[in-house]
C-alpha cells in the first residue's frame, strides 16, 4: 500500500484553510451583533452591523452546504 503524501497533504490544507475561514466568519458574525446591541443600549442603531453579520452567517451556511452538497454528490 503506497500513500500519497501530496494528496493527502492538500486535502489535509484545504480543509484546515475552510476551518478556519469558518470560524473566523462566524466570530465576525457574532462580533457584528455584538456591535448592534452596544449600539441599541446607547439609543442608536447600526444596520450595517447586522447585515455584516447576516452576511456572514450566510456564507458560514453556503459553505456548508456546499461540503454537504460534494460529500453526498
Amino acid at each position: 500500500m503506497k500513500i500519497d503524501w501530496a494528496a493527502l497533504g492538500s486535502v489535509f490544507g484545504v480543509s484546515l484553510v475552510a476551518t478556519v475561514a469558518l470560524v473566523a466568519l462566524f466570530t465576525l458574525g457574532i462580533a457584528g451583533l455584538s456591535r448592534h446591541e452596544r449600539a441599541t443600549q446607547r439609543g442608536g442603531s447600526d444596520a450595517a452591523a447586522v447585515t455584516g453579520a447576516y452576511a456572514c452567517f450566510a456564507a458560514c451556511a453556503a459553505a456548508v452546504a456546499y461540503g454537504i452538497y460534494l460529500i453526498v454528490a
